[in-house]
């Protein structure tokens, strides 16, 4: 309740702060006037009167408004034209009465004359009733943009949260399965290793947010942890190649980008192949854009993988960049010359802010 109190008073704030500053504002400029005319100086009183029955009749209609505020338009409209014409009565009434006070030869000898100050309020408290309709549809409609803002952002981190976990279950039964293998192939060592290995990796996993960005060094180091349970498990047959420039290591990128891709490349290019494959990765600065490329030495793909990423891993990368990135990132997948798959990223720049030194 604390925010909502928060706002509520800073809007209360600010209503009484103009409703304060235009009466008296009112007031000066009316005495000014008068005084122009060659009024006397103690008419600053009359209009401070006026001025402060204006404060308390619009203050109050103010109330009505806001009672009538949800009504359809129709009632709504017909009810705030009654709230407006009693209000004017009112406030024609306070400065007939105060007149007498101030002004011995002022009379009303015809009803014009009472109808000419009834017209004359009702433009001040109509002009009152314009800028208060005026600032709160304002803010009702900043109100609504911002709900709709909050609904969206947090839309958006709910995709990219799904999208993150969507991964876990997919590595996980691979790596299990592959652990159950090596105990059916009694090498109950290489599953210890790889048990401990997938510990590490899955604690990363668990503990990093999806929504949030790591520096491409931080991803490294989970592809490094995956790498290592791969390379338990398929021994000199994974080769793995790379090339990181040293000016890339503070880029922003989403968390667990590369998993994934590598997991594609080990199925396709490394464990249905006698001899293994080679995966290599490489990322460079190029001018606003982080480039990240991956490589394999596999057989590659059909054209239409190549077009549409095929696959949970693939599908799910392209997926999240463009949630992240809209139309700021590219995700490329083409056979590489002369054999083999290439996988090419490009995403904005970004550092990650270094904290100063204490």
């Amino acid at each position: 309740m604390g925010p909502i109190r928060a706002f509520l008073a800073k809007r209360s704030y600010s209503f009484w702060t103009l409703q304060i500053c235009g009466w008296a504002c009112y007031a000066i400029l009316s005495f000014s006037a008068k005084v122009g005319e060659g009024g006397s100086p103690s008419w600053i009183w009359f209009y401070a009167g006026v001025a402060l029955g204006g404060l308390i009749v619009t203050s109050i209609l103010r109330l009505g408004y806001r009672h009538v505020w949800q009504w359809p338009t129709p009632p709504r409209l017909a009810a705030s034209i009654a709230l407006l014409l009693v209000a004017t009565l009112v406030q024609m009434k306070i400065f007939v009465g105060l007149l007498p006070f101030f002004c011995d030869d002022c009379n009303f000898p015809n009803l014009f004359h009472y109808i000419w100050y009834f017209v004359s309020m009702l433009y001040l408290l109509l002009s009152w009733s314009g800028m208060y309709f005026g600032i709160k549809s304002s803010r009702q409609l900043q109100a609504q943009k911002e709900a709709a803002l909050k609904a969206q952002a947090m839309a958006h981190e709910a995709q990219l949260k799904m999208l993150r976990y969507q991964l876990n279950p997919h590595f996980l039964f691979n790596t299990l399965n592959a652990i159950s293998t090596l105990v059916l192939d009694n090498r109950p060592q290489t599953a210890n290793g790889m048990v401990g290995s997938l510990s590490a990796f899955l604690r990363y996993s668990l503990d990093s947010d999806p929504v949030q960005r790591v520096t491409l060094a931080q991803e490294i180091d989970a592809t490094n942890l995956y790498l290592g349970i791969e390379q338990l498990r398929f021994g000199e047959r994974l080769r793995v190649k790379m090339r990181i420039d040293d000016d890339t290591r503070d880029a922003l990128v989403p968390s667990l980008i590369l998993q994934p891709l590598i997991e594609n490349a080990i199925k396709h290019a490394v464990s249905k192949r006698e001899e293994g494959g080679t995966i290599e990765i490489e990322t460079r600065r190029d001018g606003d854009a982080l480039a990240i490329t991956l490589r394999d030495d596999g057989p590659g793909c059909a054209p239409d993988a190549s077009r549409n990423g095929r696959g949970v891993g693939l599908a799910n990368t392209r997926e999240r960049l463009r949630v992240l990135y809209g139309v700021h990132q590219q995700f490329t997948i083409a056979n590489h010359e002369p054999h083999g798959l290439e996988i090419g990223i490009r995403m904005p720049y970004e550092r990650a802010k270094m904290e100063k030194a204490a």
